[in-house]
């Protein structure tokens, strides 16, 4: 992977992490940092779990992939943001 391809990774993930804690409802008790880097690990692994499914290359924009990604940095939030308030 090229550096472009990394930082485009990177601020796609941001996209991703800020989108995802916009779909959970409620207040999130994470900070920025935490929520960037849960969109960009949901990024990575939502795009892994695109390729396995076969959706991530289609014509045009892959907004299955973008589905999957959003709702997996939901997911990472929804649960950090539990974890961190049991504490």
């Amino acid at each position: 992977m090229e550096i472009s391809g990394i930082v485009s990774a990177l601020v796609i993930g941001i996209v991703i992490g800020v989108l995802g804690r916009l779909v959970v409802p409620g207040r999130q008790r994470i900070g920025v940092l935490w929520t960037i880097a849960v969109g960009i690990v949901a990024a990575f692994v939502g795009t892994a779990l695109a390729a396995a499914l076969g959706v991530a290359d289609t014509d045009g924009v892959d907004w299955i992939e973008w589905l999957v990604q959003i709702a997996l940095a939901a997911a990472g939030v929804a649960a950090l943001s539990r974890v961190k308030a049991l504490r």
